[in-house]
């Protein structure tokens, strides 16, 4: 069995043309004044043989790799931003680009001589990518490629992708008040973290707009401040919110996690979801929609964000700051009180 790769010869002489036409059609280089018929039977005949350009020859000539860098600080490692991974494969897959992946394990000691080895393989551009969105110190590569982060910002104004939590945050209290709820505690402020970019860029935003649309509405929820955000926190706030405030109908949780901690307190207290208390949320993880009764929650947007920082590498937008809606996924935690 022949396994040799039809060449551009082959092609010419399949056709009848020059290895010059040849290559003029094949490659959409400038310049040819081939009549649309010759074209055609070009490409026929590289069709019939199975033809494809030579992907290192290509680069060479147009000093372009068709490949990106993905740099993460853990997002390969955990399940929760397993989103950003499928965002940027699949836009680098759509432009006809490969993806080569670096993990720091969260070291950002490792980030500089990771950058430096992705332009030793000459990528057309480089995305960072962050499981929590927080500033972060990168340094500038040595090569002017087009570099962005996805879930996180940086002091030097390198251009910026991260979630509109406070929108967000807007859209999932006013789910709340849209449903007639005013009795409502709130779970998970973190006020220190909040104040801490290097900690969040996101979760003060994502409170400001809670509290923006509780005020205008009128409405003083119960607040609970953690320091951190876990089922166990989040269970162990619930029964003691729920027993010094029984009247409460809704609790707004921090993110998923301390959700999952509140539906077990819930349950442990005889309290049905929605019936007696309704719950919602923030991140969309996995086993929200696994939750009986499935969790109504703000799902980050991880996919869409690597998405489009993909797309700012690659010239097909702006280089620019951009913030992606996280949309509010409705399932049957959430009763209408009206």
């Amino acid at each position: 069995m022949n396994d040799r790769r039809p060449t551009l010869a082959d092609v010419a002489e399949r056709s009848g043309m020059s290895k010059t036409a040849v290559s003029l059609v094949l490659n959409d280089r400038p310049g040819s004044r081939l009549s649309a018929e010759a074209a055609e039977r070009i490409r026929t005949a590289a069709a019939e043989l199975g033809y494809k350009p030579n992907p290192a020859a290509q680069s060479l000539r147009l000093g372009k790799t068709r490949s990106i860098g993905f740099i993460s600080d853990e997002v390969t490692l955990t399940r929760y931003a397993s989103g950003m991974i499928k965002g940027v494969l699949d836009a680098a897959k759509e432009f006809d680009h490969t993806v080569l992946i670096a993990e720091t394990q969260g070291d950002f000691a490792s980030v500089e001589p990771a950058i430096e080895s992705m332009l030793d393989r000459r990528v057309d551009g480089l995305v960072v990518g962050l499981m929590g969105a927080r500033l972060v110190d990168l340094p500038t590569p040595s090569m002017d490629i087009p570099m962005v982060i996805v879930n996180g910002r940086t002091p030097s104004g390198l251009p910026s992708i991260l979630p509109d939590e406070y929108a967000a945050g807007r859209a999932v209290a006013g789910e709340l008040l849209a449903a007639g709820h005013t009795r409502v505690g709130v779970i998970g402020r973190l006020p220190e973290i909040a104040l801490n970019l290097r900690q969040s860029v996101t979760i003060g935003a994502r409170f400001a707009g809670i509290d923006d649309v509780f005020r205008e509405a009128g409405v003083e929820p119960v607040v609970a401040e953690l320091e951190g955000w876990s089922p166990a926190i989040g269970h162990t706030e619930a029964l003691r919110m729920l027993e010094s405030h029984p009247e409460l109908t809704a609790l707004l949780a921090g993110n998923d996690n301390v959700a999952f901690g509140i539906y077990q307190a819930l349950g442990e207290l005889g309290r049905r979801i929605p019936e007696d208390v309704s719950v919602i949320s923030f991140d969309d993880e996995e086993l929200a929609g696994y939750l009986r009764p499935g969790l109504t929650t703000a799902r980050l947007p991880y996919e869409e964000m690597a998405r489009i920082g993909v797309e700012m590498v690659l010239g097909q937008r702006e280089l620019t700051d951009v913030k992606v809606p996280m949309p509010v996924i409705r399932r049957n935690s959430l009763s209408d009180r009206r």
